[in-house]
C-alpha cells in the first residue's frame, strides 16, 4: 500500500510507472485535504480528479471547466471554457488535475502574498514566504502534495519560488512552450514551465508540454530531446560565475553557497572563471518598464463587460473605474499605472523605447560571455525566504529578481537547483544557458543534482 509519506518523495519518474494512479491520486488528494489549510498552495480544489498523476497547475492557466482566478477579484466567477495548450498535452499523458495553485495576483511578485485568497507559506517554516510568483506551484511540490506541478515565469516566477521551497524550477527557452491558455501579463516574457522534485522530473515535463502550437505564433518548430543528457556523464564545461552574486545586496549566507558550489564544479573538473556582467545592473530597471507596459495592454481587458466582476454604475465609463478599482489589488494597480505611464505620448521614447535598447544590450552581453564558456551561474535569489509581512518598499521588493530577470529579458533558458540551506532555509542556485540549449543546461544540472545525493 502507498503511504502518505511514500508518495511525498516519490519523483514523477517514479509515479509515470506505478501501476495503480488511482492510489497517486487519493495520497494527493488527502494531503491536501490534512496540510493544505496551513500551507494554502492551492485555491482550488479537484474534489473527485480524474485518475492520473497528480499535478498542480497555477491559477493563471485555463483548465475548462474549472475557474481560473489568477489570484484576483476581477476573475472571480470567470470558468475556463477551453483547455491551455499544456494542459492537453498534460491530460494526453496521463496527468490528473488535482487542483489550481495560489500566486501573486496575475503573476504580479516575488512572494505569493499579493493574493487575494491571502499568502501561500513555506513548507520549510510557514512564517515564511513560499516566493512568487508561482509560489503555491512550488509549496504545493516542496511539501508533497503533487508529484510535480506547472508555473509561469515572466522575471524568476519559477525560479525564485523553486529557490525560496528547496525544489526544481526551469523555465525554458522562450517561445519552446506554448502560451496560448496562459493568462498574459508580459508577453514577451512569459513562459510556461516545471517545478519538480528532481530535474529528471523536470525534463520528462518538459518532453510532454514543449512543442510548436499553431494557437501561439511566437512558439517555434524546435525539436529538442529534454532528457538527452539525464542520467548520463557530462563533459567537462566552461563555467562563468557572474561577479554580481558577490555584490551588495547579497545575503552572506548565499554568498558562501555560491563559494561552495564553485568549489564542488572545480572539483569534479569543470573549468570556473568569475566574469563581471555589469549589464546586469540595468536589468531591473529594464524589466520593470517593458513588464508593466506589456501588462498595461494585457490587463485592459479586464473591465467588467465579457467575464469576472462587475460592479454597475450610472455610466459604462463609471462601471469600468469601480470594477477596475475593487477588482484588482494595489500591486496591480501599480504596475498598470507605470505602464500606462511608460506607454504615454510623451513618455514612449524616453522610458519603453530606450528600455527595449537596454534589452537588447543586456542580451547582447550575455551572448558574448556564451561565446567563451558555456553557461552562467548566479544563485537564483540574493536572499533566503523572508518573513511574511517583512517587506514593504517595493523597490526592495523588486531587486529581489535581479539574477533571473536577464534570462526573461534575454529568452534564455535557466534552472534552480537546490543546494543546501542557510539558517535551515534552502538555497537556490541558477544555472543560465544560450538559447535552445535547455536539454544541455537540464543535464548540467541533473550531473550536479545526482553527485549531490
Amino acid at each position: 500500500m502507498l503511504t502518505n509519506e511514500a508518495f511525498k518523495t516519490m519523483t514523477l519518474k517514479d509515479a509515470m510507472t506505478y501501476e495503480d494512479k488511482s492510489a497517486l491520486v487519493e495520497r494527493s488528494v488527502e494531503i491536501i485535504a490534512k496540510e493544505d489549510k496551513n500551507i494554502r498552495a492551492f485555491i482550488s480544489v479537484n474534489k473527485s480528479p480524474n485518475i492520473g498523476i497528480p499535478i498542480g497547475i497555477k491559477d493563471n492557466m485555463n483548465v475548462k471547466g474549472v475557474e481560473t482566478t489568477c489570484a484576483s477579484k476581477i476573475l472571480k466567477g470567470y470558468v475556463a471554457p477551453f483547455d491551455a495548450t499544456v494542459v492537453q498535452k498534460l491530460r494526453e499523458n496521463g496527468f490528473s488535475f488535482v487542483g489550481k495553485t495560489n500566486l501573486d495576483e496575475f503573476a504580479m511578485g516575488a512572494s505569493t502574498e499579493y493574493s487575494a485568497y491571502g499568502p501561500t507559506r513555506n513548507p520549510h517554516d510557514l512564517e515564511r514566504v513560499a516566493g512568487g510568483s508561482s509560489g503555491g506551484s512550488a509549496a504545493a511540490v516542496a511539501s508533497g502534495e503533487v508529484i510535480a506541478a506547472l508555473g509561469s515565469d515572466t522575471g524568476g516566477s519559477i525560479r525564485q519560488p523553486a529557490s525560496f521551497c528547496g525544489v526544481v524550477g526551469f523555465k525554458p527557452t522562450y517561445g519552446l512552450v506554448s502560451r496560448y491558455g496562459l493568462v498574459a501579463f508580459a508577453s514577451s516574457l512569459d513562459q510556461i514551465g516545471p517545478i519538480t522534485k528532481t530535474v529528471e522530473d523536470s525534463a520528462i515535463l518538459m518532453n510532454i508540454i514543449a512543442g510548436k502550437d499553431e494557437m501561439d505564433s511566437t512558439t517555434v518548430d524546435r525539436k529538442i530531446d529534454f532528457t538527452e543528457f539525464i542520467g548520463k556523464q557530462f563533459p567537462k564545461m566552461k563555467v562563468a560565475v557572474a561577479t554580481q552574486s558577490f555584490g551588495e545586496g547579497v545575503e552572506d549566507g548565499v554568498k558562501q553557497k555560491v563559494r561552495e558550489f564553485i568549489t564542488l564544479l572545480e572539483n569534479f573538473g569543470h573549468e570556473v572563471a568569475m566574469v563581471d556582467i555589469d549589464d546586469l545592473k540595468y536589468a531591473v530597471a529594464t524589466y520593470y518598464i517593458i513588464a508593466p507596459s506589456e501588462a498595461s495592454t494585457n490587463l485592459s481587458r479586464f473591465d467588467g463587460v465579457k467575464y469576472g466582476l462587475r460592479v454597475s454604475s450610472d455610466s459604462l465609463r463609471d462601471s469600468y473605474e469601480k470594477t477596475r478599482g475593487e477588482g484588482f489589488g494595489d500591486e496591480v494597480k501599480r504596475r498598470i499605472l507605470i505602464g500606462t505611464f511608460t506607454l504615454s505620448a510623451a513618455y514612449y521614447d524616453a522610458y519603453f523605447e530606450k528600455a527595449q535598447k537596454v534589452r537588447r544590450k543586456i542580451a547582447n552581453r550575455l551572448s558574448e560571455v556564451f561565446e567563451k564558456y558555456d553557461l552562467i551561474i548566479t544563485p537564483t535569489s540574493p536572499i533566503v525566504a523572508f518573513k511574511i509581512g517583512s517587506v514593504s518598499d517595493p523597490l526592495v521588493y523588486y531587486m529581489m529578481d535581479i539574477f533571473t530577470i536577464p534570462a526573461n529579458l534575454a529568452g534564455l533558458p535557466a534552472i534552480s537547483i537546490p543546494f543546501g540551506k542557510v539558517d535551515n532555509l534552502p538555497v537556490g542556485i541558477q544555472i543560465m544557458g544560450p538559447r535552445f540549449s535547455d536539454a544541455k543546461v537540464l543535464g548540467f544540472a541533473d550531473s550536479i543534482e545526482r553527485q549531490l545525493r
